[in-house]
C-alpha cells in the first residue's frame, strides 16, 4: 500500500492533443457520455446488514466483458482528455521542466565504496553506480535501459566489503522481484538468480553473510507450474553463491504469518543479523536476533518498534511504547533493553551510525532535521541544514567513520548531497541537481486547519511571488493519511508548470502519517479512520478561510491510501471540491480484505470488518457504498494499472461505474487503465512525465488555470 509522493504518479503514455473551447470552472459541457455499465445482482450480508454490489462482475480481469469494458472506458477517457485545449502546451512545458541535470538517489556505503542510483533525463530508468569513496571515479554497474525501460531495479544490497552486489529487478510495474548477483570488480553478473523475492505487499530484503559466500533473503513460496505466485507466507531463505535457487532453504519465518513482512539489518562486517518482522502493514515490528543458526525473539510488538539500526555491535531500536515521539533502546542478546535516549522534541524517523555514535532524523509536522548523538546518548549538535521546507532522503554512513553522506531536497530545491563531518560539525555540498527553471520566486506559506475534534492540521501552501490570495486561485491540495507515512517536503519539479501560471499547490499533514509521532498515526487508524477525512476537509476549509481559493477552484489529489482519501472526500463533501485526481486508489473497503491483491496486509491499518464495530465504522466511510444517486459530483480522473500488486485494479473499475451512474453534475468521471503498469514503482521516465502532464492538464481544464 505504501506509495511515496516522489513516485505518486502512475505510469501512462502521453495523450493526443486537439483544440477545443475552454470551459469555466463549475460549468457543464456538451461532452460525450461514458459507456454504459451493466448492473448484475450480487450482495453480501455482514453482521445482519445486506450490502448490494451490482458491479461485482467487474472484479474478474479474465472476463471478456470486463476487458471490453476497460477498452471502452479508456477510449472514452482518451476522447475527453484529448479535447482539453491546454494539453499540448502543458505537456511541452512539463517535459522541459523534467529535463534536469543528472539525478542521484539511494546512497549506500560498503567497504569504502559508495553505491547509488543515477538517472540522466530523459533516460528511461536509473543506472546503478559504484564509486570509490570519496574521490574515486564513478562506474556504471547495472544499466537496464536497452529494453526501453520496462524493467526496473527495485532494490540493491552490497556485500560487506563491497566485493559483490545483489540487486532486484521487476518487469512492467509488477514489482515481483528476481535477485541477481554481480561481481563489482569485473562487472560480471553471476549465474545466481532468485525469483519470487518479494515485491508489492511483501517488501524485498537481503542480508549478506560475513564471509560473503551467501546471503539470507525474502522469498515467497514458489507457485505450482502454470500458476501465478501468491503474495502470502513470505519467509527468509539462505542462498549460497554458485548453488541453484531451488536448493535454497528456509531459515526463518516458515510459520510466522501469512502476511509477513521483514526488514533485515546487519551489524558492521555482517557479523550479526537482526530482523524486524511485521504482521501486515502499518503495525509495530517484532525484533529477532540471529546467533549462528539460532533465532531469539528479543522484543514483541508491545514495544511498538518502528525502526532500528546497528551502531557498532549494539542494536538500537526506536520504541514508541509510552513514548509517542519515540525513545531509543539498546537491545542485548537476551532481549534486555537499556534506554539510551528518552523522548525528545520531534518524532524519530530513522537512525544511522556515525563515528562513535549515531545520527537521528526527526520530524514535527512539515519540518525535518538531523541530530548527532554520542554513543551514550549525549546530544552533540543539530546539523546545520535548512530549518524549514526540506525533507531528509537517504543517509550513507558507517560506524567508526567520521563522515556521512546526507541527501535532502526542499519544495524549491532539487536533490542535494552533502558530506557531514561529525568531528567539525560542518557540511560540504558534493552533488546537486541543476533544475530546468528558476524556483527562487516560489514562496511557501504555513496555515492551519481545525479538524472536527479540534486538532490543528498544518498546511503548506506554495505560490509564485506576487500570487496572493484573491479568493479563487486554481489550487491543488494533496495528502496521504495512513500507514505511518508522512507527507514530506519535496522538490516540486515539473509541477512548476502549474505555479508559474498563477496556480497554487497545498500539502496537508493529516493524521494517519507519523509526522508528529505514533499518536498522530494511531489517531488515523482502524476505528479512528474518519479523522483522516475530517483533517483533509479541514485543510480545504483553511484554504477557503485564508482566501487562497474557493469551492469552484479547488482540486484534490491522492494515490493508493491517498486514493481512499480522495474517494471518501468526494462522497462526503462533493460540493467542496471542483475536481479530483485519484491514482491507484481503494474505494470498496468492504471487499478489500478478500484475497485480492494485498487487502489482508492492510488489516493492521484499517481493522477488519469481521469485527462488528469496525464493520460499522468502515461502512460509514467506504467510498463505493456511499455513492448517492442524483448527486452533483465533481470532475474525477482515476488511474489504475493492470499489474498492480498493492491495490486491485477492480477497485477503480467499480467506483468509476458507480460515480458515472450517480452523478448529475455533467462533469466527466474518467478512468484510465494502463495494461503494462502497476502501482507506480519503476515507471519509465517518459511515462512519469506523461502522467504529470495529464494530471495538470485535467486540473487546468476543470479549475480554470489561466492560459500561458
Amino acid at each position: 500500500m505504501r506509495l511515496a509522493l516522489s513516485i505518486l504518479l502512475l505510469a501512462c503514455a502521453s495523450m493526443p492533443i486537439v483544440a477545443a473551447p475552454a470551459m469555466k470552472p463549475g460549468s457543464t459541457r456538451a461532452a460525450p457520455q461514458p459507456p454504459a455499465t451493466p448492473r448484475h445482482t450480487a450482495s453480501s450480508t455482514l453482521h445482519g446488514v445486506t450490502v448490494n454490489d451490482p458491479y461485482r462482475w467487474l472484479e474478474n480481469p479474465e472476463d471478456p466483458a470486463v476487458l471490453a469494458w476497460i477498452k471502452a472506458q479508456n477510449a472514452y477517457t482518451d476522447q475527453v482528455l484529448a479535447a482539453m485545449p491546454d494539453g499540448k502546451a502543458m505537456n511541452a512545458r512539463v517535459q522541459q521542466l523534467a529535463i534536469t541535470s543528472t539525478t542521484r538517489s539511494s546512497p549506500m556505503l560498503a567497504g569504502g565504496t559508495l553505491f547509488y542510483m543515477q538517472e540522466t533525463p530523459p533516460q528511461p530508468q536509473p543506472q546503478l553506480i559504484a564509486q570509490p569513496w570519496p574521490d574515486g571515479q564513478p562506474r556504471v554497474l547495472v544499466d537496464l535501459n536497452a529494453n526501453g525501460g520496462n524493467t526496473a531495479i527495485v532494490a540493491y544490497w552490497p556485500s560487506p566489503s563491497g566485493r559483490y552486489l545483489a540487486y532486484g529487478t521487476a518487469v512492467g510495474g509488477s514489482e515481483m522481484t528476481t535477485i541477481h548477483v554481480l561481481d563489482v570488480a569485473s562487472g560480471k553478473v553471476l549465474p545466481d538468480a532468485m525469483p519470487w523475492a518479494g515485491g508489492g505487499a511483501t517488501p524485498q530484503g537481503l542480508a549478506w553473510d560475513a564471509d560473503e559466500k551467501g546471503f539470507t533473503y525474502v522469498r515467497l513460496p514458489p507457485p505450482p507450474a502454470g500458476h501465478e505466485v501468491k503474495p502470502f507466507h513470505a519467509a527468509l531463505l539462505h542462498h549460497t553463491l554458485g548453488e541453484p535457487a531451488t536448493q535454497d532453504t528456509v531459515v526463518f519465518g516458515k510459520d510466522f504469518s501469512k502476511i509477513a513482512e521483514y526488514r533485515l539489518l546487519t551489524s558492521p562486517g555482517a557479523k550479526r543479523l537482526a530482523v524486524l518482522a511485521n504482521v501486515g502493514d502499518g503495525g509495530p515490528a517484532e525484533v529477532y536476533l540471529r546467533e549462528g543458526k539460532h533465532w531469539t525473539k528479543v522484543l514483541g510488538d508491545a514495544a511498538n518498534v518502528r525502526t532500528a539500526a546497528w551502531v557498532g555491535n549494539r542494536l538500537l531500536v526506536a520504541s514508541f511504547a509510552n513514548a509517542p515521539r519515540g525513545k531509543l533502546l539498546a537491545v542485548d542478546d537476551h532481549g534486555n533493553t537499556t534506554e539510551v535516549l528518552g523522548e525528545r522534541k520531534g518524532a524519530v524517523q530513522s537512525i544511522e551510525p556515525i563515528a562513535d555514535g549515531f545520527l537521528l532524523v526527526r520530524s514535527w509536522g512539515p519540518d525535518w532535521w538531523v541530530e548527532q548523538y554520542a554513543d551514550n546518548g549525549q546530544f552533540v549538535r543539530r546539523l546545520p541544514l535548512p530549518a524549514h521546507g526540506i525533507g531528509i532522503g537517504g543517509i550513507a554512513a558507517e560506524h567508526g567513520q567520521d563522515r556521512a553522506l546526507i541527501s535532502y531536497s526542499g519544495w524549491t530545491s532539487p536533490s542535494r548531497w552533502v558530506e557531514y563531518d561529525a568531528r567539525a560539525g560542518t557540511l560540504k555540498t558534493v552533488f546537486e541537481v541543476k533544475a530546468a527553471a528558476d524556483y527562487s520566486k516560489v514562496h511557501t506559506y504555513r496555515i492551519d486547519g481545525t479538524s472536527k475534534d479540534g486538532t490543528k492540521i498544518p498546511v503548506t501552501v506554495l505560490a509564485m511571488q506576487g500570487v496572493d490570495p484573491d479568493g479563487h486561485r486554481p489550487t491543488i491540495l494533496y495528502s496521504y493519511g495512513g500507514f505511518d507515512l508522512p507527507v514530506v517536503p519535496h522538490f516540486v519539479g515539473a509541477e512548476m508548470a502549474w505555479l508559474e501560471r498563477g496556480g497554487v499547490l497545498a500539502f496537508a499533514n493529516i493524521r494517519g502519517g507519523n509526522e508528529d509521532g505514533q499518536s498522530w498515526h494511531a489517531q488515523g487508524q482502524e476505528l479512528d479512520k474518519q479523522n483522516v477525512f475530517d483533517d483533509f476537509h479541514a485543510a480545504a476549509l483553511a484554504l477557503f478561510d485564508t482566501h487562497w481559493t474557493d469551492r469552484q477552484h479547488l482540486g484534490i489529489l491522492g494515490a493508493s491510501n491517498g486514493g481512499l482519501l480522495m474517494g471518501a472526500s468526494l462522497v462526503q463533501h462533493p460540493g467542496d471540491y471542483r475536481a479530483v485526481v485519484s491514482l491507484v486508489g481503494i474505494y470498496d473497503m468492504l471487499r478489500h480484505e478478500t484475497n485480492f491483491s494485498n487487502g489482508a496486509y492492510n488489516i493492521p491499518e484499517y481493522g477488519s470488518i469481521a469485527n462488528a464495530a469496525q464493520f460499522k465504522a468502515t461502512l460509514a466511510y467506504s467510498p463505493l457504498q456511499n455513492v448517492k444517486a442524483h448527486t452533483a459530483y465533481p470532475a474525477v480522473l482515476m488511474t489504475t494499472g493492470a499489474n498492480d500488486p498493492r491495490v486491485a485494479p477492480w477497485q477503480s473499475r467499480k467506483f468509476t461505474a458507480a460515480l458515472q451512474r450517480a452523478s448529475n453534475s455533467g462533469q466527466p468521471i474518467l478512468l484510465l487503465t494502463r495494461m503494462n503498469a502497476g502501482h507506480g514503482f519503476g515507471a519509465p521516465f517518459s511515462q512519469r512525465v506523461g502522467n504529470t502532464a495529464i494530471m495538470l492538464t485535467f486540473f487546468a481544464q476543470e479549475l480554470g488555470l489561466p492560459a500561458k
